[in-house]
């Protein structure tokens, strides 16, 4: 058994497909057919069901691979953890993170980011919260920026800020005239909310106690893929929608003014660094992390008497 076996596997389980595994891996087909089945053979474990198209791993080829994700996640990180106690920080990073958080605070932190280290190659994906999950675990990502707690063993948190939730209301809504409103007192027939997938759009169903299920009375039932666009539909359609705090600072004077507040304990989202449990590079999260705090205005960092909305489905 040798590293470049278990690199092979991983990726023929990433692509799904000999061919595709084998040009990632930059050798032939054969070869990497041949090491794969010398892994098989000594490990006395079939990996890969080959009748299957796209090709699966086996159950007992499930459990082969996440054990050898960790190898291959600890060799690597050792090479890195040692370059990280001797030179200033650099390599390439990872970086996922949700869209309901990416237009705003990417453009706070980044430029001073990659000023202060020129030397990290950062790769910024936008990305919901399950595939941000899926990907710190398979190596696809390093690091991600999203709503906690997750509640995986498998991920480490890190607290960075807490966003304060507001709703925004069309002047022509009745609780407009109110300045503080009660999550239950939004009618859902006049919520705008986000699509499936958006850790955000379960947030807002536990914050207004609402359930899937009571959506199908609708006469019209959109689910839109961006703040911006709950916003505008606000603005043109009337109706109510939830926006989460950076996002409110960045709407002109006149959007503003339709902004409410809830009344306590004020609704905030836990904002997080996340990363693989295994993930060696440990100065690196510091580095971003200081960077991403500097730019956050000094009440966000504590919860306070706040209530941290549960990005679980209830």
């Amino acid at each position: 058994m040798n590293l470049s076996q278990l690199e092979y596997i991983i990726a023929v389980d990433n692509n799904r497909h000999f061919v595709k595994a084998a040009e990632c891996c930059f050798v032939t087909q054969a070869t990497l057919s041949m090491m794969i089945k010398k892994l098989e053979d000594e490990l006395d474990v079939k990996i890969f069901d080959r009748n299957k198209h796209p090709v699966i791993p086996t159950r007992e080829g499930e459990e082969i691979l996440i054990r050898a994700r960790k190898i291959v996640s600890e060799i690597n990180g050792l090479g890195a953890y040692a370059r990280e106690l001797k030179e200033a920080a650099s390599g390439e990073l990872l970086l996922g993170i949700i869209p309901t958080l990416a237009p705003y605070l990417l453009p706070l932190f980044l430029k001073n980011f990659t000023l202060k280290y020129p030397n990290i190659k950062l790769r910024i994906k936008e990305l919901v919260t399950t595939e941000i999950i899926a990907k710190l675990k398979n190596g696809g990502l390093d690091i991600g920026i999203l709503a906690t707690p997750l509640s995986d063993a498998g991920i480490e948190e890190r607290p960075l800020f807490y966003e304060e939730f507001f709703a925004y209301v069309s002047k022509n809504e009745k609780l407009s005239e109110k300045k503080y409103l009660l999550p239950r007192e939004i009618y859902l027939n006049n919520l705008w909310l986000l699509e499936e997938g958006h850790c955000f759009r379960n947030q807002v169903f536990n914050l207004c106690e609402l359930k899937k299920q009571d959506i199908a009375s609708d006469n019209l039932h959109y689910e839109a893929g961006s703040i911006e666009t709950l916003i505008n539909l606000v603005d043109k359609s009337d109706g109510i929608t939830i926006v989460p705090h950076l996002a409110a600072k960045m709407l002109k004077p006149a959007q503003k003014i339709k902004l409410r507040e809830f009344t306590n304990p004020k609704p905030v989202r836990e904002i997080s660094l996340v990363s693989s449990t295994h993930f060696p590079r440990k100065k690196l999260l510091d580095h971003l992390a200081a960077e991403i705090i500097k730019v956050v205005p000094p009440e966000m960092l504590t919860p306070g008497k706040k209530k941290v909305a549960s990005i679980i489905n209830n």
